[in-house]
């Protein structure tokens, strides 16, 4: 009975930690970055930019996520190329998984009027093999002069150190980095395709 009940506060406890960490983060993320992105992105619309959003795992959902919400509230033409399980896969399995992103991103004729917006935790790691795919998309971007966006929930990888605009997810706690920081990236997604200056359409709700 003990156990029991010392397993209930444990829980309540962690529960309460949990949702204290998401108030923090609202409290210390840098809305100014936020801002810059809205400005950019409305910058875009105008020239008739696109705006491609490249993620994996659970940054992959919040990316197709995102493409919705942009064409549909923002009427801004927005793509991926998770959204192509076909292509995705016979890419993977043909060329490699670290060319995916590149390989799409080249067939679309990725250009500087465009812009490429990465979702990651880490955001790549060359010298650790992770997600080099979104590495090598983003060498491609500044290679064609490809204004880069990312939110992140870590500083020191690769798309933290070298987009244009980073929102970086602030880690309050290095065991909930990836929750957290997928949680936040549809959470500052919503607030930019909510913002007056992108938003032309009402949601249903």
């Amino acid at each position: 009975m003990l156990d029991a009940i010392n397993n209930i506060e444990n829980m309540k406890n962690f529960l309460d930690n949990y949702f204290e960490g998401i108030e923090t983060i609202s409290k210390l993320i840098d809305k100014s970055k936020i801002n810059q992105a809205i400005n950019t992105i409305h910058k875009l619309k105008k020239n008739a930019g696109r705006l491609f959003f490249l993620g994996v795992g659970g940054s992959a959902a919040n990316a197709s996520h995102a493409v919705n919400d942009f064409r549909k509230l923002c009427d801004i033409d927005a793509h991926s190329p998770l959204d192509n399980v076909s292509e995705l896969t016979a890419r993977t399995n043909d060329e490699g998984w670290d060319r995916v992103f590149i390989d799409y991103l080249k067939i679309s004729k990725l250009n500087k009027n465009d812009a490429l917006f990465i979702l990651s935790v880490g955001g790549g790691n060359k010298s650790k093999n992770v997600s080099v795919n979104l590495i090598r998309a983003l060498e491609y971007a500044k290679k064609n002069k490809t204004i880069t966006m990312g939110i992140v929930g870590m500083d020191n990888g690769f798309t933290a150190k070298n987009a244009d605009i980073v929102i970086k997810v602030p880690n309050i706690n290095s065991s909930l980095i990836t929750p957290y920081s997928e949680s936040f990236q549809s959470v500052i997604l919503h607030s930019i395709v909510s913002h007056e200056k992108l938003k032309i359409k009402s949601t249903k709700w």
